[in-house]
């Protein structure tokens, strides 16, 4: 039977039955919360670190009510996210241990008056609020308690077809998600009663099965495949994480740990690191790649664009200056000849570390021991480059790195097919970048610019139309009669682009006027002001991505979204700029993908059939059903 504890903002608790439940579910009473299985009670605030949650929970109270549900970063306590529904599972019994669809995937009913939600037994319907019940149960004699006997129980109110309504306890709320389905259709409500529902989940569940055994199929040929083993950390491998210049956060140390254990097994490694933009997974990537090397491997970084590779290039040589690592480049950067002694080089073994673009998949790159495949944000490479990492899959341990995945309940539903590591704690001091959209105000763009370099930063200024961009960049010199201002697009030269960059980022340039060459990854720890024009023509997964290029460093950064008038603004629009303003916590990557997946709708992103289902049965009942089936078919393999 499921059995966990629920918490409603709104919901009345008893503080002692709370506490007494959590050390029944296997949890500690501590001073401070560190690691799962601990909670802390202080004064009006109860800190849980709940089984299988990526960050612990902080539940503020009022007496015996709760006020607010938060994530938060344990070292800096700082909150990350907010909650409405939050359910809390034993931590001395693992819920992987037996699955089920009415398991959750998600620890997290997140939602809000008026939107569609999917009981998992009645199908979709609309959520209209949270109303308290009077319990009657009966006494040892069977007639009903007296009415000072009873209690009251929160109830989720959700109204199907026709207006029926059905009264969901707090106990069964492991039952309900949020109706996500990445498509700009309303959700078609159920009739409560009928078996269209029944039939619906059956032949979706049908289709599932079929897809688990093409996953399981997958995942076991690539285990036939004989690997390589990598050896223990050697002493240079301490040495060298010795010399990362910050305190890793408790995810990177984890993400670490696991892409070893993966490197040191037969098993061909195929992880995903997956983290918001500027929470270290480079530095994850680059002792994994290190590791690599002691083993006397070859290692490719794919990333998807020329800047970038310049920045990886510039940050691994600059780290590795004190061990015989040789580090490559790969891109437009490069001349034609010193590409192809780079190529020649890498195909002697001469070069440990190749850093490039698409460049890398050409036919005359070869490699004499390739051991390690690092790509960054897969999602960006075109079909042909895709079918060639298939190849490079099938030769060499493989690491993913990305800011902006498929919603991660996808991935957990696919749990099995492939390996997983979240970072969703903040670097150590890290603050939130503050966020305005505001029209074209030079006065509050001056302003900005003078803040900035007054503190001795620097600025992105973003505009990304080659045509008339010098005369921007002479309008910026004009607000900014001071600064250095240089202008970087990807019409420009290799040489003169990497020459600019590279005074950028050795901060012989205050302001930076360029286009999206910047997206992907660039880090420049003093530029903590960007400035992007025209924001209304950016897509939101974008929009994040480039509020990702500031705030490196322990300072208050700012982000500006020029955009025109409201009236002048779409309504798709006007709801990405809604998003990106209201989702500027720490962390918040994860949100701003489910919400561009939503405001743009899916695409193709997982084929016309199971966006069908997807569409269906929700997307949460989806992964759950997909994740059952897996189970089901790993157990009968197991017991052949």
């Amino acid at each position: 039977m499921f059995k966990s504890l629920e918490f409603i903002v709104g919901q009345k608790v008893n503080i002692d039955e709370v506490v007494k439940t959590l050390i029944i579910f296997g949890y500690t009473r501590v001073t401070k919360v560190f690691k799962e299985g601990e909670f802390a009670l202080r004064g009006g605030v109860l800190d849980i670190y709940p089984a299988n949650f990526e960050i612990p929970l902080r539940l503020d109270l009022d007496d015996d009510a709760v006020l607010a549900i938060h994530g938060f970063d344990p070292i800096s306590a700082e909150n990350i996210d907010e909650h409405t529904i939050v359910l809390v599972l034993p931590f001395k019994t693992s819920p992987k241990s037996v699955f089920s669809s009415d398991v959750p995937l998600n620890n997290f009913v997140d939602i809000r008056q008026g939107d569609y939600v999917v009981h998992n037994h009645h199908g979709i319907g609309r959520f209209i609020g949270i109303k308290e019940f009077e319990e009657r149960p009966k006494g040892a004699d069977g007639v009903s308690l007296e009415r000072s006997q009873r209690t009251k129980e929160e109830h989720l109110v959700i109204e199907y077809k026709d207006g029926d309504k059905l009264f969901v306890p707090k106990h069964d709320i492991h039952l309900v998600q949020k109706y996500l389905s990445f498509t700009k259709r309303p959700a078609r409500m159920h009739k409560l009663g009928n078996k269209e529902w029944a039939a619906t989940r059956r032949a979706v569940e049908k289709k599932l099965r079929l897809l688990a055994a093409e996953l399981l199929r997958t995942q076991s040929l690539r285990a036939q495949l004989a690997g390589f083993a990598f050896s223990k950390d050697s002493e240079w491998q301490k040495e060298f994480e010795n010399t990362f210049p910050y305190k890793e956060t408790p995810d990177q140390l984890k993400a670490t740990l696991d892409t070893k254990a993966d490197m040191e097994s037969p098993r061909p490694m195929d992880r995903l690191i997956c983290g918001d933009v500027g929470y270290g997974k480079t530095e994850v990537a680059m002792r994994a790649a290190f590791k690599a090397v002691m083993d006397h491997k070859q290692v490719a970084i794919l990333v998807p664009t020329t800047i970038l590779a310049e920045q990886h290039y510039y940050n691994f040589s600059k780290r590795l200056g004190n061990f015989p690592v040789k580090v490559g480049m790969l891109s437009r950067f490069r001349t034609k000849l010193e590409q192809k002694m780079i190529v020649k080089e890498t195909s002697e073994g001469k070069v440990d570390i190749v850093i490039g673009t698409h460049r890398l998949l050409s036919k005359d790159v070869a490699f004499k021991d390739l051991g390690l495949v690092i790509i960054d944000e897969e999602q960006r490479f075109g079909v042909k480059s895709k079918e060639k990492l298939k190849h490079f899959r099938l030769l060499a341990d493989v690491m993913t790195l990305t800011a902006t995945p498929i919603p991660r309940t996808l991935y957990m539903a696919l749990s099995g097919a492939r390996d997983m590591s979240v970072i969703s704690t903040p670097p150590t001091n890290r603050l939130a970048v503050k966020t305005q959209i505001i029209g074209f105000d030079e006065d509050i763009i001056q302003e900005a610019i003078k803040r900035e370099l007054d503190r001795r930063g620097q600025v992105f200024f973003l505009h990304n139309r080659v045509d008339n961009i010098d005369t921007i960049a002479n309008n910026i010199k004009k607000l900014a009669p001071q600064a250095r201002v240089a202008v970087g697009h990807g019409q420009m030269s290799g040489r003169l682009l990497e020459e600019i960059m590279l005074k950028f980022l050795k901060a012989e340039i205050d302001i930076l006027v360029c286009t999206t060459i910047i997206e992907s990854g660039i880090d420049v720890p003093m530029a903590n002001t960007l400035i992007v024009n025209r924001a209304d023509k950016f897509g939101l997964a974008d929009l994040h991505q480039l509020r990702g290029r500031v705030g490196r460093l322990d300072v208050q950064a700012y982000a500006y979204f020029v955009v025109p008038k409201r009236e002048l603004q779409s309504e798709i629009t006007r709801q990405r700029l809604k998003a990106i303003e209201k989702h500027s916590d720490l962390g918040s990557g994860f949100h701003i993908a489910f919400e561009d997946l939503q405001i743009r709708g899916a695409g193709n992103l997982l084929g016309a059939q199971q966006h069908g289902f997807i569409t269906s049965i929700g997307f949460d009942l989806y992964c759950r059903l997909l994740k059952e089936s897996v189970e089901h078919l790993k157990k009968e393999m197991e017991l052949k």
